[in-house]
């Protein structure tokens, strides 16, 4: 991976005017905001005013037409019948990493084997979710665009089955010739409703097509179905029944690979030799050369290339060519050796008549196991990030990749993961999936975190909620208190003062909750009564957060008091709140007016000290007012000035009476 990369691909905006004027872009963690501007192709020196005065219109005033663009690079997160990959991958994915890793040697090999198989079941549950979408919808668009992804997901799992065999699995020679035989029987389907047409049809021996099924068959070892077929031309054809006895017999009797190790590689080899040798005596001696078909077959299990390559046209693709090539000349192919058959089977089998497609460059780095060009190549040509995050994650896991560090700090595995997850967080939920693969980023995940976080709009409170409890569980306090802060304004701006104060609370943000609190008394001031009690009733030790807030719950702690009528308790509290100088000045005459039921009681509520320090409260009330003149000139403020002088005087007649009496008895 060290060559140097080749120039990105041109990406057209549709819609946008790029020949005639100039663009302009801002990056977003996901996403790109491109931006006609007013400016001509030769205006480069303005780029800098060009997203400005493209949405404020032009110099003199009149209204631009220009266009935003929103560029997502990972469209794929938005088609809705991917959703089901990224979601069900997402759990195969946590349970890889929560498992356990002191399993080792074939424990551990199997476990990791299981998890390639689910995360290809996924890959095939989507493809024929989209299959199905394709088939049943009437829309030409929707259906391409279905098609497309069929075709992509059946060459991830094509890519992803055969790095199970080579590096996951990592199959030994003798298994792995049979590892690639099902691999080729389950990705090369083209010629299936051949087979089905044939073997459907009344009389299978008499159908055009059926030699060219026998041939499918052989080519892709699957005997027991060719020699089925074989039966079926003896029985309609007696002439040649002797030539399909022999050559069912050399199909029966040909040695394959066994998973088990009942026998060696070198008793293999000798059986499949002496096999050879048999099938190479009856060509020669001229046994099946009455029949064109049974003579090409008995080539074909010699491992005879051209008459391999005749049948080009069954096969279909070069890997085809050399699972079958090895098959019928070289079964016991040991891992290393896949390079060179690989190699020379695709120049035989494209023969220079057509170049490489990309999918067949990166087979062909599967086949030389050069793992890191396998991912690099997907990573150019797939067009999300799914499929090499989740293959590397497993190579990975597999202690693959433990050597390879990119030059810039993290590994391949972290960077790839990182990648695939911001990718998410431009979705309005499955952000919630990326949190996860982030957290398992150990040097940069929590650092993209907190950046992409921050950036996830909070349009309910219950979302606000829900990333919020994810910030609390990783101790992110700076993000929750910028959440809460964000929810407080919000609450605020819609006159839902009670949110607005639980929000500023949770926050810890003193400032905020005093301006809130100074908003409860004067809607209190303005109605007579407090809203969202049960909040305030409740405050608890929070109301310790600002002096303005303890006030308010302490207020409110009167008037449960009064309405209690416990007038003692509310007297003693209310004086507190007038001489600790917690309460707003503005909210003094308040405090004083509120003292007047409690002086008009039958009883005396207030000691002859405690109605001094209320006297001194209302004159500094009066005389430290600095709009005094104002003051006097109102006529309701000088009426309970008044009222409030009189029933102080009263109150101190009484208490002097009363504790003079007490006294003198």
């Amino acid at each position: 991976m060290d060559e140097l990369d080749t120039e990105p691909p041109l990406v057209v905006v549709p819609g946008a005017d790029s020949s005639s004027r100039q663009l302009c872009f801002a990056w977003g963690p996901a996403e790109v905001l491109v931006c006609e501007t007013l400016f001509g192709r030769a205006g480069a020196g303005a780029a800098a005013r060009a997203l400005t005065d493209s949405v404020a219109g032009t110099e003199d005033g009149a209204p631009s037409a220009s266009r935003v663009f929103v560029v997502r690079r990972d469209q794929d997160i938005y088609i809705q019948t991917l959703r089901k990959l990224f979601n069900e991958s997402h759990g195969i994915f946590m349970g890889l990493q929560r498992s356990e890793e002191e399993l080792a040697g074939k424990s551990r090999k199997a476990q990791l084997v299981q998890v390639s198989k689910n995360y290809r079941s996924v890959i095939r549950a989507c493809m024929e979710d989209m299959h199905q979408a394709a088939v049943s919808t009437r829309d030409p668009a929707l259906q391409g665009q279905y098609s497309t992804q069929v075709s992509i997901l059946s060459a991830m799992e094509l890519i992803w089955n055969l790095c199970e065999i080579l590096f996951v699995e990592a199959a030994t020679a003798g298994p792995l010739l049979l590892r690639l035989l099902d691999w080729v029987r389950l990705h090369v389907c083209d010629v299936d409703s051949m087979v089905r047409e044939v073997l459907s049809s009344e009389s299978p021996s008499k159908h055009k097509l059926f030699w060219n099924v026998v041939d499918v068959f052989v080519l892709q070892g699957r005997m027991d179905e060719a020699r089925h077929l074989l039966s079926k031309e003896a029985s309609a054809n007696p002439t040649s029944m002797n030539m399909c006895k022999i050559l069912d017999d050399l199909m029966k009797k040909m040695p394959v690979p066994s998973l088990s190790n009942t026998q060696t590689l070198t008793e293999l080899e000798l059986k499949w030799q002496h096999w050879h040798e048999e099938c190479q005596r009856y060509l020669q001696d001229g046994t099946f050369a009455s029949n064109p078909h049974m003579e090409s077959i008995c080539k074909i299990l010699l491992g005879d290339e051209v008459a391999i390559l005749e049948k080009k046209e069954l096969m279909t693709t070069w890997y085809h060519f050399l699972v079958t090539r090895l098959l019928y000349s070289h079964p016991t192919v040991k891992p290393m050796e896949l390079r060179f058959y690989a190699q020379s089977s695709m120049d035989l089998f494209l023969g220079g008549e057509s170049s490489p497609e990309p999918l067949d460059m990166i087979l062909m780095a599967a086949f030389e196991f050069e793992m890191h060009q396998v991912i690099k190549e997907c990573s150019i040509v797939l067009s999300n990030w799914w499929f090499v995050a989740h293959l590397t994650d497993l190579l990975d896991h597999c202690k693959l990749l433990q050597s390879h560090n990119l030059y810039f700090g993290s590994n391949m595995r972290e960077f790839l993961l990182l990648e695939y997850a911001s990718g998410l967080f431009s979705h309005h939920s499955l952000w919630q999936l990326g949190v996860d693969y982030f957290d398992h980023c150990p040097e940069y995940g929590r650092v993209y975190l907190e950046l992409h976080i921050e950036r996830i709009p909070l349009s309910t409170e219950q979302k606000a909620l829900k990333v919020l409890r994810i910030c609390e569980q990783r101790q992110m306090h700076e993000q929750v208190r910028s959440i809460c802060k964000i929810m407080a304004m919000k609450a605020l701006r819609n006159n839902r003062l009670g949110s607005a104060l639980s929000w500023s609370i949770r926050a810890k943000d003193a400032a905020f909750a005093t301006l809130i609190s100074d908003r409860f008394l004067k809607d209190y001031c303005e109605r007579g009564c407090f809203s969202d009690l049960d909040l305030i009733d409740n405050l608890g030790p929070s109301m310790l957060l600002s002096d303005r807030l303890t006030f308010l719950g302490k207020y409110r702690e009167f008037h449960r008091l009064y309405g209690e009528k416990r007038f003692p308790e509310a007297a003693r509290l209310l004086l507190t709140l007038m001489t600790a100088h917690i309460a707003p000045c503005s909210f003094w005459m308040t405090l004083l007016t509120d003292a007047l039921p409690l002086l008009e009681q039958k009883e005396v509520i207030f000691s002859a000290e405690q109605t001094y320090e209320l006297m001194r409260c209302l004159e500094d009330l009066t005389a430290g007012n600095p709009d005094k003149q104002k003051f006097q000139d109102d006529d309701i403020e000088t009426t309970k000035v008044e009222m409030l002088r009189l029933a102080l005087a009263r109150n101190l007649a009484r208490v002097i009476v009363k504790e003079g009496t007490v006294e003198g008895s």
